[in-house]
C-alpha cells in the first residue's frame, strides 16, 4: 500500500513538471521578443548612424558638392595642421576636468552636509536635485541673464557693496570657461549628491562607532574611513562627470556660444559651427575624434579608479 502511495505520488509529481514545463519554456523564449523594438531602436539611431560617422570623415562631403568622393585622411591631416582642432581638444579637457573635479566637490560636500535623515534634509536634497531635471538649455539662457553686467548678480553685489558693479562674468578670455564649468557643474551635482548619499549608508556604523571610541575626530574618520569606502560612488561620479562634459555642448552654447574670442568652444560647438557651414566630412572628421579622445581618455581613468577600489 505505501509502495502504491508513493508512486502515484510520485507520477503526479512527475505530471505536474511535465504540465509546467512547456509554460516555462514559454517564458523563458519570450523575452528574446520584447528585445527586437530596442535593439531595432538602437540600430537604427545609433549604429548606423556611428558607421557612416567614419565613412564619411574618409570623404569630401559638403553642400558644395554634389557626389561625394573619398579622399582618405585629407581631412584629418587639414584639420591638425592648422592647429584650430587641437585647440578646441585642449579646451574641452579644461573644462571637462574642471566640470568633474568642481560636480564631485559640490555633490559630496552636499551629501555630507545633508547625511542626517530629517524632514529639512529631505527637502533640501529635492532642492538641489530639480536642477538635474531641468533643461540644460533652459539653464544656460537663465544664468546667461543672471551673469550679464547688467544682470541680477552684479545688481546684488552692488546692493550689498554700495556702489554699482557692472562685472563681465561671460566675457573673460580667462576666467569665462571657469565659470561655464561652474554651471555646468551645479546642474549635475545633485546627481552626485545621491550617488554619494547611497554610498554613505552603505557605511557600517559599527566601524565609524569603533574609530569614535579610539579617540579619533570626524575629519580623521572621514578621510581614513568614510572616503575610502566611497571608492565606488567616486568612481561612477567622476567617470560621468568626465564623459558628460567631453561631450558637453547645451550649457556653454547658451551661455556664450563658444565667446569670448572661443575660448569656451568645445569640440561639440565647433562641429556644430563647421556643419552649419556646408563642411560635412570635417564636421564627421571631428565627431570621429572626439569620439577617439573620450575613448582614450576615459578607459584609463575608470581602469586607474577601478584598480583605487580593490586597493581599497
Amino acid at each position: 500500500m505505501t509502495t502504491t502511495l508513493g508512486l502515484s505520488r510520485g507520477a503526479a509529481h512527475a505530471q505536474g513538471i511535465a504540465e509546467f514545463a512547456p509554460s516555462r519554456r514559454g517564458k523563458k523564449d519570450h523575452p528574446l521578443w520584447f528585445l527586437i523594438p530596442a535593439l531595432v531602436v538602437l540600430v537604427v539611431f545609433f549604429f548606423i548612424p556611428t558607421l557612416f560617422n567614419f565613412i564619411y570623415a574618409f570623404t569630401d562631403w559638403s553642400s558644395f558638392k554634389t557626389d561625394i568622393n573619398f579622399v582618405g585622411a585629407q581631412n584629418v591631416t587639414q584639420l591638425f595642421s592648422n592647429g584650430t582642432l587641437l585647440n578646441r581638444l585642449w579646451i574641452t579637457l579644461t573644462y571637462a576636468v574642471l566640470v568633474a573635479i568642481f560636480q564631485n566637490v559640490f555633490g559630496l560636500a552636499l551629501a555630507l552636509l545633508l547625511e542626517r535623515d530629517t524632514a529639512i534634509n529631505r527637502a533640501v536634497r529635492v532642492a538641489f536635485f530639480i536642477p538635474v531635471i531641468m533643461s540644460a538649455l533652459a539653464v544656460g539662457y537663465v544664468f546667461q541673464a543672471l551673469l550679464k553686467p547688467e544682470g541680477a548678480v552684479n545688481g546684488i553685489l552692488g546692493f550689498f557693496l554700495g556702489h554699482p558693479v557692472e562685472i563681465a562674468w561671460l566675457g573673460s578670455t580667462t576666467w569665462t570657461i571657469v565659470v561655464v564649468a561652474l554651471i555646468h557643474a551645479w546642474k549635475w551635482m545633485g546627481l552626485s549628491m545621491l550617488i554619494y548619499l547611497a554610498g554613505l549608508k552603505t557605511i557600517s556604523q559599527d566601524v565609524i562607532e569603533a574609530a569614535r571610541l579610539d579617540g579619533a575626530d570626524w575629519w580623521t574618520t572621514f578621510r581614513s574611513i568614510r572616503f575610502p569606502l566611497l571608492a565606488p560612488a567616486v568612481t561612477f561620479n567622476v567617470a560621468t562627470a568626465l564623459l558628460g562634459s567631453m561631450n558637453g555642448f547645451d550649457i556653454v552654447q547658451a551661455t556664450t556660444a563658444g565667446g569670448p574670442g572661443g575660448t569656451t568652444e568645445l569640440v561639440n560647438i565647433f562641429i556644430f559651427r563647421t556643419f552649419g557651414q556646408g563642411l560635412f566630412a570635417q564636421a564627421t572628421t571631428m565627431s570621429l575624434v572626439l569620439f577617439l579622445m573620450v575613448a582614450v581618455l576615459a578607459f584609463p581613468v575608470i581602469r586607474m579608479l577601478r584598480k583605487r577600489e580593490d586597493v581599497l
